[in-house]
């Protein structure tokens, strides 16, 4: 028959698997707390709103996808190529109306002082501008559908 283990021995073995435990009890305890930090301070792609989404890429944009048009003293950036192309069918004036108005921001008062016209002249260049490149990218838009 085999030996029984002594009183040394089965207190080692108590002492060894008392150590064992507290390790795995402690794992489990910091194991935990990763999950609740995680929980607290992670987000889910799916989660985010698409303002934060686009906090975490950058776009190059290149000259070759953009139209420029010089305008009194202003280099006047246009990045549809449809409404780039619209506008090159207008006018210098009306165009230079429809650019300082639109992609500018100033308003008749101000186009009509930085282009000596009469205020009433630019909003008659800007109106009928406006006619005219919508009947231009109407016509587009029915072409590409072809």
């Amino acid at each position: 028959m085999g030996k029984s283990p002594s009183q040394f021995e089965k207190t080692i073995r108590h002492q060894f698997d008392r150590i064992c435990k507290l390790a795995l009890k402690g794992e489990k305890i910091d194991y935990i707390r990763h999950m609740e930090y995680l929980h607290k301070n992670e987000v889910m792609i799916s989660e985010l709103s698409q303002e934060e989404l686009n906090q975490l890429f950058v776009q190059d944009e290149y000259d070759l996808e953009s139209f420029r048009f010089q305008v009194l003293n202003y280099d006047i950036e246009v990045k549809d190529s449809l409404i780039a192309e619209a506008l090159t069918l207008l006018t210098k004036k009306k165009r230079d109306v429809i650019l300082l108005s639109y992609f500018m921001g100033m308003s008749d008062a101000e186009i009509a002082r930085k282009m000596k016209l009469v205020r009433s002249t630019v909003n008659e260049h800007r109106r009928r501008s406006l006619e005219i490149l919508k009947e231009v990218m109407e016509e587009k838009a029915d072409e590409s559908k072809i």
